[in-house]
């Protein structure tokens, strides 16, 4: 009967912790989707097999860590948005913003076909 119980609890500590797992893992692909359908002359120079990396808002393999674009984009959407209208909203509003290449904006580089943030 113990082993039981323990198998039990053991197999709810491993059922819980795969979703709190796959929630964070699945939280932002629809932001890259969106991106990717927004801007697809960014994805064919920018990209590789047709696809974009993280890299457009995170810096390195952290991906708490923004990059300037990421930055701009985080203020203009809720956490974990999946709503492909605001997340589109959310984009073209932060085109409007400033990069950090003088005299242009996120904008100005994306229709240029290049990533928006600064490396």
């Amino acid at each position: 009967m113990k082993g039981l119980m323990r198998g039990m609890m053991v197999a709810g500590c491993v059922a819980g912790l795969a979703i709190g797992f796959s929630t964070r893992v699945e939280a932002r692909p629809p932001y890259k989707g969106a991106f990717e359908k927004q801007y697809p002359d960014v994805v064919k120079k920018e990209g590789k097999d047709g696809k974009l990396t993280c890299a457009v808002c995170h810096e390195g393999d952290d991906k708490k860590k923004r990059n300037n674009y990421g930055e701009a984009l985080a203020k203009n959407i809720t956490k974990n948005e999946k709503d492909e209208a605001k997340i589109k909203e959310a984009l073209e509003k932060t085109s409007k913003e400033k990069s950090a290449v003088k005299d242009k904006t996120f904008g100005d580089l994306l229709k240029d076909g290049k990533l928006p943030a600064s490396k």
